[in-house]
């Protein structure tokens, strides 16, 4: 279908955006596209392996991540948000732009057909208009990000001061939605997003104008969700939801995951919670034991896996004090890495609390669990309130400082998993899984897209 067409891609140094990159590598792979997958040395060596049916279709290209001078140094070895506390984001975000010299380098020798770049690297449009190369941007966010951040007269300049000039400007829908819609940020969300977004950084240009000079350059946008036109100012292009391939059999060789999935084995069917917040949610103390004094209080069985915090000395005081021994058997806590998309599609597994990122949303959605969201970072509070009012999630209710407690989180627990009043909930996850799972359909999406893209390349020529 593709097999004359050759692809570059770029994500940011996010794992919530470049794994869903690599699923389009994937797809595009096995359309016949030929892909290369640009990145730095240790994401790449990070990521899921290719399948060996793809390893011929699908380059991994590294190039060294730059180094920075003085006080913006980075902590060794890390080229990814998983590797840093917030405060050192301005630094990475330095050294990821700075990729623009060796990516120009690349793209000058390799003269592809498509650059299809992630919302962060402005500079690939400039790289894409020196060499008359075609420009897309993928999106991972939802159209519900799209809508709430409006067109691109308002991410910067003046539309920008008229309609967003504050954080209480962000806490209800813009004037642009016309319909009854709660897709809005919180107050203790809107603080963060208004200084995060359309603030200035140490970049030199704000994130919001990131955004814009991508859309004003690219060709056209490729989205996991449908987004109207009219908003972004280019034409968009569905690539389906990517939802990982369901797992055909059990390849987990560690012994304490084995052990696990024994637990797992020995649970009802759509019993078990599943607590995971990603590798990009860095949770404060007082929040981690706020969630396991929840999980104890739910009295259902859970399986929570959980990064080792920064502030933890060793992996027990990553939990309060005798909550391992108070939950033995109830519950299974994992500190580290763990096989997500194995676990979710365990049938024991009913239930997801989470940060409510589009990626895990898709993943938990294509087996028809129940979502309980507890949003804390970037576009999550808006993904949180599109799925309370799709009717597909509740969301752990919070105080005006985004506190929120152990009861609010047992709570929404038990009225998602077994009560009377989350039936409707759960029954439309169940449909919900017939979108989200459903193969056929989203390979059909992948096909419009190598044709868009067949097309793009045959007008150039």
């Amino acid at each position: 279908m593709g097999s004359d067409l050759e692809v570059v891609m770029l994500p940011v140094p996010f794992f919530g955006h470049m794994i869903p990159f690599l699923h389009l590598s994937i797809a595009l792979a096995k359309a016949g596209v030929h892909v290369s997958f640009v990145s730095t040395p240790r994401n790449i060596q990070r990521l899921p392996k290719i399948p060996i049916n793809l390893a011929t279709r699908i380059d991994l290209v590294e190039i060294p991540f730059p180094a920075l001078d003085g006080n913006n140094f980075l902590p060794e070895g890390a080229e990814a948000t998983v590797d840093i506390p917030f405060e050192k984001m301005d630094s990475l975000r330095n050294a990821y732009d700075l990729l623009q010299h060796p990516f120009r380098r690349y793209v000058a020798d390799n003269s592809p057909d498509w650059l299809i770049i992630d919302l962060g690297p402005h500079w690939a449009v400039e790289i894409a208009g020196e060499y008359g190369i075609p420009l897309l941007c993928f999106s991972v966010l939802t159209a519900a990000f799209f809508a709430f951040t409006g067109p691109v007269e308002y991410l910067v300049g003046e539309g920008q001061r008229r309609v967003r000039s504050s954080p209480e400007s962000l806490m209800s829908p813009p004037e642009w939605v016309n319909f009854p819609s709660s897709v809005a940020f919180r107050s203790y969300e809107a603080r963060e997003w208004h200084a995060g977004f359309y603030g200035m950084n140490d970049s030199g240009i704000t994130d919001a104008a990131r955004l814009a000079k991508i859309l004003h350059g690219c060709q056209a946008m490729a989205v996991r969700s449908y987004i109207l036109e009219k908003i972004v100012g280019k034409p968009v292009i569905p690539v389906g939801l990517l939802p990982p391939e369901k797992p055909k059999e059990r390849e987990i060789s560690d012994a304490s995951w084995s052990k696990t999935f024994d637990w797992l084995d020995e649970q009802k069917p759509k019993s078990v919670v599943f607590v995971g917040f990603g590798s990009e949610c860095k949770l404060t103390k007082d929040q981690v034991y706020e969630i396991a004094h929840g999980l104890e209080l739910s009295e259902l069985p859970f399986l929570w896996a959980i990064r080792k915090p920064s502030w933890a000395i060793e992996d027990i005081d990553a939990l309060p004090s005798g909550f391992a021994n108070r939950t033995a058997g109830k519950g299974v806590v994992s500190i580290g890495w763990s096989p997500q998309v194995e676990l979710l599609a365990h049938p024991s597994i009913g239930g997801s609390l989470f940060h409510s990122g589009w990626g895990s949303v898709i993943e938990t959605l294509q087996y028809g669990h129940c979502l309980v969201v507890l949003p804390f970072i970037y576009d999550k509070g808006l993904n949180a309130r599109l799925l309370v009012e799709k009717g597909l999630a509740v969301e752990i209710e919070r105080s005006e400082d985004g506190s929120f407690s152990r009861d609010d989180i047992a709570r929404s627990l038990r009225m998602a998993m077994v009560s009377k009043e989350g039936e409707r909930l759960r029954n439309s996850a169940r449909e919900a899984s017939k979108v989200f799972g459903h193969v056929k359909r989203h390979q059909d999406y992948i096909g419009g897209f190598v044709e868009y893209l067949r097309n793009g390349v045959t007008k150039r020529k």
